[in-house]
């Protein structure tokens, strides 16, 4: 990552666009809008007087020069009498023609530096402004376009003829620029040079750093990051990688101030799979667990042992918006030991520093009494931006410890220094941009401890929260702090416990309210923070699904320069809560109707629970939207609340009397135990269909039943009588006549064909008994069984009782016990009970 910057910067030369040096080394009068948008201490309403030189900026300040020029290597750091200087760059023709001729010369001014004001002069200016010039080389290297050649110039202090300081150190400006054929300057920079004389005079500057470990967010609820770009920032050569090994590689006291989201971050990739789903994607992609995240923890650890530290609240959030919106549990929750407690986790020791950080170090009475409450409690002091106080008394120079006054009393306040800050801060994320860097701090250094060489100075360096420096950089400065003459390393401990310097509090200016976090946003977080209440109300036993995290993250101050993000963490946050809460909820069929059959029956609800492992407590409340047509009873108080583990289901029964047939509208909702009426969800609609004919259709299939009940009967006993007389021959033949015989023939066959000699099928008379009417009652039919009532026909013939009586059709339903109850099915009166957990 480091690698691929440092080659598009090569390439580009981009902090070196202008004539003059980078617009992050300008003065806060001249800073860039972007700027002013990520920190409002930049912003214009700062510093009214220098509004005036902002309506009437250089036109060859915003020119892009032909020829990039950057700045690669300078030493000594520390110029010396009789020491050797060399300067190196580089300068590349950027303006796609061909430029021949081209020429490098130095330029410099000998007499030193008198003021810090003067030193922003010189070094928002072009090096044509420096009185002498000194050797001069040809960049015939350069001619064509996009090429690129490296240059040095070596001289001595004696060779520059400068007037040397005398007891206190001394900064001279020094400059290259590149010329064309015709003399005129097509490019160059200006940096510094810091001499140290043979004789000191002077006290220390005594130096304080504060180590910033913070980033922007990365996840929305705690489940789901939204990128995997911590993954780059923790590597070695990764922005926070180099923060933690630049604080390790040197013995230089610092201050860490963490922001216990970064360290949860890293902590949860640490410890196993997590899942990566970008702003708009369905699918989320799983990321074994990070190696890169438990080194830098595990260096974290080791390098800030000696060291003290503090903790940001939780997601760094905008409190000072958050005060304006009157969100003071939205603060009181990022500095709760709960949420703030994953850093003496990851640490294994608790802050020992009290130290209270607002956002850009700009913050009003509101929001230091808030801050004061919550981190200042027995000691501690306000870490603010110089620009938000008036200076000292006549006859002082600024020192960092002052005090403030808040509602909660007087509290101290370290005041870092916002001019060093910037130059820190910004300009520095390239090779160039960080020799640049590095000379200017020195020399704003050494015109600290040239301002009143009597006096111990204190100075507060508390780079950006984001800072970014190039490779070396940190370390480089961390280095000089402890090395350079006119510098000492302090505890940020030593610097709060000195005597206070009396300076007025300029403050909050009304102008930096355009740079907080909107009303949109703080109001849709209000939303969120009241849905996610709404659901936690509901969870029983362990509660182990939480959004206020992921609120607080959304709080951050870090959004203020990124709202499109901002706004699609917010979508996404909001889906989460509304897709769990979803899944407490009434199941009902698609076309959500339920028949009742009859003016009365009982309706089935079905409520389900398929949370992963939380458990929940809801109340059923069912409500007719036509009480005149359709009353609803209410269900025990035991039966109306519902528990539910992981994955249950629970179905509960409500009574029901509907005035007439017609479909019916029923609202169900989920209401939260002991709220008042508060509702989980959106709960459901649903349509009873009422058919009115349920005790008519019972009377009616009951009486059908019972008379074909009758008819089987009835046929049952006849078809026994007649079984019965024809096994006793009942009928067959004359008395005393044997079986068989008949009276005497004529001994020739009768008309027709000879039979079998076999009974008739169907007839029941004896064997022999042939002649019409032998054996038969008075009466009977030819062929008719014995004992057959007359007219009697037999059995299947059309007027004989049986399944096909006329008047006994299909029976209807009738109110007998139900089947299991299924969503959707045609409901009587049946058991009402359901078990839970189903």
């Amino acid at each position: 990552m480091r690698s691929v910057k440092r080659a598009a910067a090569l390439a580009a030369l981009v902090p070196f666009a202008v004539l003059a040096a980078p617009a992050a080394l300008a003065p806060p009068a001249t800073a860039s809008a972007p700027a002013a948008a990520q920190n409002p201490a930049a912003a214009p309403a700062q510093n009214p007087a220098a509004a005036p030189a902002r309506k009437q900026p250089s036109a060859q300040k915003h020119k892009r020069a032909a020829v990039g020029v950057g700045l690669t290597k300078v030493t000594p750091k520390t110029v010396r009498e009789n020491s050797k200087i060399e300067i190196s760059g580089v300068a590349k023709n950027r303006s796609g023609d061909r430029l021949a001729g081209l020429t490098l010369r130095l330029r410099y001014g000998a007499q030193p530096v008198i003021s810090r004001s003067q030193l922003d002069q010189f070094a928002s200016g072009p090096p044509s402004q420096l009185p002498h010039v000194g050797p001069q080389q040809q960049l015939g290297g350069a001619a064509e376009p996009d090429a690129t050649q490296r240059w040095t110039f070596r001289t001595d202090a004696k060779a520059l003829r400068l007037n040397l300081p005398s007891g206190a150190p001394g900064v001279y400006p020094v400059g290259v620029e590149v010329l064309d054929p015709a003399q005129q300057v097509v490019g160059g920079l200006t940096t510094f040079l810091t001499v140290m004389p043979k004789q000191r005079l002077f006290k220390p500057v005594a130096v304080g750093w504060v180590w910033p470990l913070v980033d922007r967010m990365h996840r929305t609820d705690d489940r789901t990051f939204v990128d995997d770009a911590l993954t780059e920032e923790l590597a070695p050569d990764g922005r926070l990688g180099s923060l933690v090994d630049a604080a390790a590689a040197t013995d230089t006291p610092v201050t860490w101030g963490i922001d216990p989201a970064l360290l949860d971050d890293a902590q949860r990739m640490a410890s196993g799979a997590y899942s990566v789903r970008p702003f708009g994607s369905r699918k989320a992609t799983k990321k074994e667990k990070s190696t890169v995240a438990a080194e830098w923890l595990a260096a974290l650890k080791e390098a800030s042992k000696g060291d003290p530290y503090f903790t940001l609240p939780y997601g760094d959030p905008d409190v000072v918006a958050l005060v304006r919106h009157k969100m003071p549990r939205d603060i009181d929750a990022a500095f709760a030991e709960r949420n703030t407690g994953v850093a003496t986790q990851v640490l294994g020791r608790a802050a020992n520093a009290r130290i209270a950080w607002p956002p850009y170090g700009a913050a009003g009475p509101g929001t230091l009494e808030r801050l004061a409450a919550h981190t200042l409690k027995g000691g501690g002091a306000f870490l603010m931006s110089s620009s938000q106080f008036q200076g000292p008394p006549p006859g002082q120079q600024p020192n960092a410890t002052t005090t403030v006054q808040t509602r909660a009393g007087e509290k101290k306040a370290l005041l870092y220094d916002e001019k060093i800050n910037k130059i820190v801060s910004e300009g520095s994320q390239t090779a160039y941009g960080a020799q640049l860097t590095e000379q200017r701090f020195l020399a704003e250094t050494a015109l600290i401890a040239a301002e009143s060489p009597n006096q111990q100075r204190t100075l507060v360096v508390a780079p950006d929260r984001h800072w970014n420096p190039a490779p070396g950089l940190a370390k480089n400065l961390l280095k000089y702090t402890a090395d350079a003459a006119w510098l000492r390393e302090m505890p940020l401990g030593k610097i709060e416990a000195a005597a206070p310097q009396q300076r007025a509090f300029n403050g909050y200016p009304d102008a930096f309210e355009r740079f907080e976090l909107s009303d949109a946003h703080l109001t849709q977080i209000r939303t969120l923070s009241r849905r996610a209440a709404t659901f936690r109300s509901v969870m029983t036993d362990e509660v182990n699904i939480s959004y206020e995290r992921a609120l607080l993250r959304l709080a951050s101050v870090s959004w203020r320069v990124s709202p499109g993000r901002a706004k699609q963490s917010r979508n996404a946050l909001t889906g989460q809560i509304e897709s769990d809460m979803g899944r407490v909820r009434i199941v009902t069929t698609k076309n959500k109707r339920v028949l009742m059959g009859g003016s009365s029956g009982k309706l089935p609800v079905l409520v389900e629970n398929t949370l992963h492992n939380q458990s929940v407590k809801v109340r059923l409340v069912a409500t007719s939207e036509n009480t005149a047509k359709l009353q609803l009873g209410r269900l025990e108080a035991e039966e109306a609340v519902i528990e539910l583990r992981p994955g249950e289901r629970a179905q509960r029964w409500i009574p029901a009397q509907a005035a007439g047939n017609g479909n019916f509208r029923v609202r169900l909702d989920l209401v939260i135990p002991n709220s008042g009426g508060r509702t989980l969800g959106e709960g459901e609609t649903i349509t009873v269909v009422a058919t009115g004919y349920g005790r008519i259709a019972l009377l009616i299939t009951g009486g059908g039943l019972a008379v074909l009940f009758v008819g089987v009967g009835v046929r049952a006993i006849r078809a026994r009588r007649r079984r019965k007389a024809e096994a006793a021959g009942d009928g067959a033949g004359p008395a005393g006549t044997a079986p068989g015989s008949g009276g005497p023939g004529t001994g020739f066959p009768g008309a027709g064909l000879a039979g079998p000699g076999l009974p008739t099928p169907g007839l029941s008379r004896a064997p022999g008994a042939e002649r019409s009417g032998a054996g038969s009652p008075p009466g009977a039919a030819p062929g008719a069984p014995a004992g057959s009532a007359p007219g009697a026909s037999r059995a299947g013939t059309p007027g004989s009782p049986g399944a096909g009586a006329s008047g006994m059709g299909a029976a209807e339903p009738g109110d007998g016990p139900p089947e299991p109850a299924r969503d959707g099915t045609r409901l009587g009166d049946g058991d009402p009970r359901g078990r839970d957990g189903g």
